[in-house]
């Protein structure tokens, strides 16, 4: 700011910065917050930094006295990146206020762990917690496994019921904790494994790999057998029996069904009991996007989690002879040394014939209509020196060209232009001076996104309740990986190393995990319910372009919440929520009352014969909320009501004041719009009612936020209003 032009009114430019941001303040429909100074600066420039909404910002730019403004952009140590993606860091947040989620036990129901990794060292790890209550570390026929330490405290097998389904498979499954597929090595290493330096893929993403929640305990309980990850309804519930008896403090489970009952579902059923005693459960939401209605976990008292993108790229670099220099996208592992290799233009590079008269050469190929896996594969064939490929494509798809012993570059289509008219002014003499890969990049944008692969809600077992519940990182996330089990397989030839790239929901549900034991660490009284209403009311829902958050698998529109759910998981908010939408385990019993189930589903839920079904309701206190209206004109009822409960976690005295966003053809009341707390843990209720003004049929999806602020916290909830039976 220039000094010069603070008005003399002001005795000192603290008061003044303050007025001017009070000027710039709005209700922004799309980002319902409130600005705040966080610091004001007095010696390197004159000046302050603050929380602003995109529109703010913009508006602060005319006021007077402003001269110029820069994001907040991160300083980065080398890192495998998504807990710094998160915004976690060792100065302030979620990892100093939980002491990095220590002595929370985070149970895996997975395929097993490689108790070798790094991921698994216990250097200067306190004593095992009291609480612990498990004896079994089974590997290799034993129970008692020195395999286990004070960060792998647990490790339990479960293929009873495999078996008692497979029989003639018992002569190939070991009875051992050993993780023969890999998913469950990255998956706990990724909710809680220690710090390990240098790690890397083959030079890709080289840094310090850690779990979100390093100084947590894991336990592994082994239900999912073979190659392919095969697991039985059976192993799982007893799996999580298990864990309750051991003490586990949260729960990771990456896996599901579709389409089945609540009362049918072994996740659903043996989840609840989890919650009764406190554990929070983490689930993903499935791989079958994009499509809406595929997800599975659509439970209501756990947390069930889609995947979304980070902002790293993979890159490399390349030099023309003229001396321009361009980078493209790139995920070639080998080793490249040769220089001043001659050049051609080939299109579309379909034509094999054409293609084995240039193999000596450097080919450019131009992948106009989505065939860059059949390019890359008839390169490939040709066995060309190299490729460069000019397409729009983005570092998401990259993954397809995973293990290609083919040194390529992706470059856009601007750049790819520069290459064309190099080679065609140098016809006779074109070439690359110089090529380079295993270049690591940050800051990619937009990001985050959500993925195409991720399941779209909502939930086909219970969709009263508005899922997914939240998004994180899943895609392209670098983990810990038996070292028996091959990264990559080129024919005969077995590629093994420490860390692997995984993508899917399966990732970002440890993720999750592991930000609820932060949480647990931070706040030992909050029930389940509240940790994930943590959660959900302060996550992101603009990437980093300040725009809404994309759907890569809906044409990069906007996201709905049933891509994203309430929005992107942001730890450091989540510890200091302000208020949260707590459930009791009566609230579940009144839902499953109000969807019809018999007394005889509902006790295969939660294990009373004398379950109250005096009070059934399908309005669930949730941080969310999801109405139903037929077509536009109907005879169809037009207004639906919820009622919610929210409890202060904040400071004593604090008055909140409620802003909806607009949504298209309904008209959203809520009753009262101030809440007026006057001690921390008091418990107020509001009415969120929602009427149908459409005087015709428009989207079948509409969205929007309802969001309390009291000045310092921002509480946001998403809206969904869609017709009963929407096909998409």
């Amino acid at each position: 700011m220039d000094l010069s032009a603070m008005p003399k009114v002001f005795s000192n430019k603290n008061s003044w910065y303050e007025s001017t941001l009070s000027q710039v303040t709005t209700n922004n429909l799309n980002n319902p917050t409130f600005s705040k100074i966080i610091y004001t600066y007095n010696n390197v420039i004159n000046g302050f930094s603050a929380n602003l909404s995109p529109e703010e910002h913009e508006a602060l730019k005319t006021s007077p006295g402003y001269i110029s403004s820069m994001p907040d952009l991160p300083l980065k140590l080398d890192t495998t990146h998504s807990p710094q993606f998160l915004g976690l860091n060792s100065y302030k947040g979620a990892w100093p206020a939980s002491d990095y989620g220590k002595d929370v036990i985070v149970g895996m129901i997975d395929t097993g762990v490689w108790p070798e990794s790094e991921s698994f060292k216990d250097n200067d790890m306190p004593q095992i917690p009291s609480k612990w209550k498990g004896q079994l570390c089974q590997f290799e026929n034993t129970n008692n496994s020195s395999f286990c330490n004070k960060k792998l405290i647990g490790a339990r097998f479960f293929n009873k019921g495999f078996l008692a389904k497979y029989p003639n498979l018992t002569n190939t499954i070991l009875n051992s904790t050993r993780d023969t597929n890999g998913h469950g090595t990255h998956t706990s290493t990724t909710a809680a494994g220690n710090q390990v330096d240098g790690a890397s893929f083959f030079g890709y993403a080289n840094g310090t790999a850690r779990g979100i929640a390093t100084l947590s305990r894991v336990a592994m309980y082994k239900t999912a057998w073979g190659k392919d990850g095969h697991a039985v309804s059976s192993d799982i519930i007893a799996a999580v029996d298990a864990s309750i008896s051991d003490g586990v403090d949260v729960l990771s489970i990456s896996l599901g069904l579709n389409n089945v009952s609540l009362y049918e579902d072994p996740v659903a059923i043996a989840t609840f009991s989890a919650m009764e005693r406190g554990v929070v459960v983490s689930t993903s939401a499935g791989n079958d996007g994009p499509s809406f209605k595929t997800l599975h976990n659509g439970i209501p008292w756990v947390i069930t989690v889609a995947a979304s993108t980070l902002d790293r790229e993979f890159r490399g670099n390349l030099t023309l002879g003229n001396g321009v220099s361009l980078s493209g996208l790139s995920f070639y592992l080998g080793n490249f040394s040769a220089s001043n290799i001659p050049i051609v233009f080939m299109g579309k590079c379909d034509n094999i014939t054409q293609l084995i008269k240039v193999k000596s050469k450097i080919v450019v190929c131009e992948d106009k209509n989505g065939t860059l896996f059949d390019q890359v594969s008839n390169l490939l064939t040709v066995i060309v020196v190299g490729a460069v490929i000019i397409s729009n494509t983005s570092q998401n798809n990259l993954s397809q060209l995973l293990g290609f012993q083919l040194p390529y570059i992706i470059i856009n289509q601007t750049n790819g232009e520069i290459i064309k008219d190099y080679i065609q002014s140098n016809s006779n003499s074109s070439s690359i001076e110089k090529i380079s890969f295993k270049i690591t990049s940050f800051g990619a944008k937009p990001a985050p996104s959500v993925d195409f692969y991720s399941s779209r809600g909502p939930s086909e077992s219970c969709p009263n309740v508005l899922k997914p519940d939240i998004t994180g990182p899943g895609t392209s996330i670098l983990a810990a990986w038996p070292t028996n089990i091959p990264v990559l397989e080129f024919g005969s030839r077995k590629v093994f190393n420490k860390f692997n790239f995984l993508s899917g929901t399966s990732m970002s549900s440890p993720h999750v995990a592991g930000v609820g034991a932060l949480l647990k660490a931070a706040h030992v009284d909050w029930s389940p319910a509240a940790i994930r209403s943590a959660m959900m009311t302060t996550s992101d829902i603009f990437d980093n372009t300040k725009e809404l958050i994309k759907d890569i698998g809906k044409g990069n529109n906007v996201a709905t919440p049933f891509a994203q759910g309430a929005g992107h998981i942001n730890p450091n908010k989540a510890l200091n929520p302000g208020l949260v939408y707590d459930v009791g385990v009566q609230d579940y019993v009144n839902l499953l009352c109000a969807l019809n189930f018999t007394q005889k589903n509902i006790t295969i839920i939660t294990r009373s014969s004398t379950n109250d079904c005096s009070k059934p309701s399908l309005d669930l206190n949730y941080p969310s909320f999801i109405a139903f209206f037929n077509a536009a004109n109907s005879s169809s009822r037009t207004t639906q009501e919820f009622h919610r409960t929210i409890t202060n976690v904040g400071q004593g005295k604090s008055i909140y004041v409620a802003h909806i966003t607009r949504i298209e053809g309904f008209h959203v009341r809520v009753i009262p719009n101030k809440l007026v707390f006057n001690k921390k843990n008091e418990k107020l209720s509001y009415k969120l009612r929602i009427e149908d003004a459409r005087v015709a049929q428009k989207n079948e999806v509409s969205f929007g936020y309802l969001t309390w602020q009291d000045g310092k916290h921002v509480v946001r909830s998403p809206i969904v209003v869609t017709t009963p039976n929407f096909n998409l």
